[in-house]
């Protein structure tokens, strides 16, 4: 079997790069075109010149400020070794505290957490808000698809998560090509509006913002609310960075979709004003000539599928690296690319994602009634990113504060105009992904709480390695075993509880004992010379700890060669891995709540097993059962 290895971006042919950016990064950006400005104009507002270019000056500066600034010149350059998103700058932040166990490094670990949390529930809504939006045209050509609209959107929704674990690879590689054919599209859509009713490039102009926001005073409140559904999809820009690097982000981002965006909306507000009555119920498709209307449904929907499964993808990108920081319980993780290590398929989360986006599809009917829920969980994330980016700017950057404060400060501003814009929608939709980023973070925080005293109470009652060492030598009738038997421990200068019951029960020891354990570092990876260091010990005791990254996917066949050189062979059929499974009883003991400890122990018996996580061969394992108490 082939290694799996992480193509690096720089080596790929750039344009290539930039189209597959467009693919995966701008998915979900690129399909706000079909519902921001008919949201926004479905609360009754008149289509009047002031009203028209007040909101289109406001999504003109949204996209500038929170897009363009923020994200597509600030952000992308806080990287973690080249990846980015929200955990990616947890991180970095937290590096620059010497003292973890802080206030601020706290706050600034729950705020991360929580981010993801609300990544996590955004990638449950993106796809049923983004395929009902795109279906929804097909009501626009004619009533009699009017009841087929949601038959069509679950049946969509049900085959792309379907496919999921066939791998996206194939399914990828149209990504690109078919962004780029829908930004050019729908920028030419525009254009040919634009043209009759040039006088609507004037929204460039602040100014009309200001004038709406005066004139139509709370409910322009409202709308703004609405106009954040343009800016959805920038956390996915900043989290798809490890894949295709800054530069090509930034080129696909300023010379192909910003336009095509811009000119879209424009395009819009031009047929708004001219045709006000026709246009109203959906511009977006009132663009489109009427012969062209089916293959623009089509377009979109494929459009819209992209933009679903650049999220899919990002939740099961945010898994492992949960997994592997230990904030969520061991997941079955399958690699679906012998090729590429960031091709990967989370059977639980793929399914927990479909029950949630059908249900979802199925309650909420239209895209207008999920865009409220929508707009928060955007407005949310934002406003996290924004404080972390501030915090890394002037602990790790040294920016001068005027700078700092200045420049995060305009964009925190409007993101915080729109979190309390979109607040309105919280009793219409909006509570949706504030409850699921609260029963996510929970099973987070518990996972963390639930680990963090377990490992307190074996360390408790662990022997320290020399000391036992020391025994060994006073320890008659001790039998040696040929071969070679693997103890994974969370720190080989203790002795494995495993290592302790398989002595005290078969009282045996073999020739060779390797402790090994295994360290997840807050860096998205470790260079394979730093992967492993192994110390020589007595009585032919090796102590090893390996090292990985929070974008890797560890496995025991990486540590073959180094253990190689030390008379180890991990691929002899005689090695056996002896593994400590866990089984929590419940006590009264203090330290957590009672419903914390037994959702903790439910996510323990459940979580995969070691040695299928590790992919150790299965009849080479022992697993010892150790009892603990929470």
């Amino acid at each position: 079997m082939e290694t799996k290895t992480q193509s690096p971006h720089p080596a790929q042919p750039f344009a290539l790069l930039v189209v597959g950016a467009l693919g995966v990064v701008y998915g979900d950006l690129g399909t706000s075109p079909l519902y921001a400005l008919r949201e926004c104009f479905s609360r009754g507002l008149a289509p009047s010149p002031v009203n028209v270019y007040g909101i289109l000056s406001l999504i003109f500066w949204a996209l500038t400020l929170v897009i363009s600034g923020k994200y597509a010149a600030l952000i992308v350059r806080a990287d973690n070794r080249g990846e980015g998103g929200v955990m990616a700058l947890m991180t970095l932040v937290l590096s620059g505290f010497k003292n973890r166990a802080a206030l601020p490094a706290k706050t600034v670990f729950i705020l991360g957490l929580f981010g993801t949390a609300l990544l996590f529930g955004e990638s449950a809504i993106t796809p049923a808000i983004s395929v009902l939006s795109a279906v929804e045209g097909l009501d626009l050509a004619t009533p009699k698809f009017k009841n087929f609209v949601l038959p069509i959107s679950a049946v969509i929704l049900a085959t792309l998560f379907m496919v999921q674990r066939h791998g996206t690879a194939r399914i990828g590689a149209f990504n690109g090509p078919i962004m780029l054919v829908w930004f050019i599209v729908i920028g030419c859509l525009g254009i040919d509006s634009i043209l009759h009713h040039p006088k609507v490039l004037s929204a460039v102009n602040p100014v009309h913002a200001v004038r709406f926001f005066v004139e139509n005073r709370a409910m322009a409140f409202v709308i703004l609310g609405s106009v954040v559904l343009v800016i959805t999809g920038s956390e996915a820009l900043y989290a798809d960075l490890g894949h295709f690097g800054r530069r090509p982000i930034q080129m696909g981002w300023y010379a192909v979709a910003l336009p095509g965006l811009m000119l879209n909306y424009f395009g819009q507000a031009a047929a708004i004003l001219a045709f006000p009555k026709e246009s109203i119920a959906n511009p977006f498709y009132f663009l489109a000539p009427r012969w062209a209307l089916y293959p623009m449904v089509l377009l979109s929907t494929a459009a819209t599928i992209v933009a679903s499964q650049a999220l899919i993808s990002g939740a099961y990108s945010l898994t492992r690296q949960a997994v592997l920081l230990g904030y969520i319980p061991r997941l079955r993780i399958l690699h679906t690319s012998q090729h590429s290590i960031g091709q990967i398929y989370v059977p639980l989360i793929n399914w927990l994602l479909f029950v949630l986006t059908l249900a979802l599809t199925l309650s909420f009917k239209t895209s207008s009634n999920l865009a409220g829920a929508y707009g928060v969980a955007v407005t949310a994330t934002n406003i996290i990113t924004s404080v972390l980016l501030l915090l890394h700017m002037r602990r790790n950057w040294n920016v001068h504060p005027v700078l700092a404060y200045g420049a995060i400060g305009t964009v925190l501003v409007s993101d915080l105009s729109f979190f309390t814009a979109t607040s309105l929608k919280i009793p219409h939709g909006g509570w949706l992904p504030i409850v699921l980023a609260v029963t996510i973070f929970s099973v987070m925080t518990t996972w963390i709480r639930g680990r963090a005293l377990v490992g307190e109470r074996f360390r408790a009652q662990r022997m320290p390695l020399d000391l036992f060492l020391r025994s060994l030598e006073h320890t008659p009738n001790l039998s040696k075993a040929p071969g070679t038997a693997v103890f994974l421990t969370g720190n080989w200068e203790t002795t494995p509880v495993a290592l302790l019951h398989n002595m005290k029960h078969n009282h045996v020891l073999h020739e060779r004992n390797l402790l090994l354990s295994i360290v997840f570092e807050e860096v998205p990876h470790v260079k394979k010379e730093d992967r492993i260091d192994i110390k020589e010990l007595q009585a032919g005791f090796y102590g090893a700890q390996a090292r990985y990254g929070f974008m890797e996917s560890p496995s025991i066949r990486d540590l073959t060669d180094p253990c190689k050189g030390y008379g180890i062979d991990l691929t002899a059929l005689s090695v056996g891995y002896f593994l400590g499974r866990e089984n929590i009883r419940i006590t009264k003991k203090p330290g957590m709540h009672p419903l914390r400890r037994l959702l903790f122990a439910f996510m323990a018996r459940n979580a995969e097993g070691v040695s299928g996580f590790l992919e150790i061969p299965a009849n080479q394992v022992v697993e010892l059962g150790v009892f603990v108490e929470l």
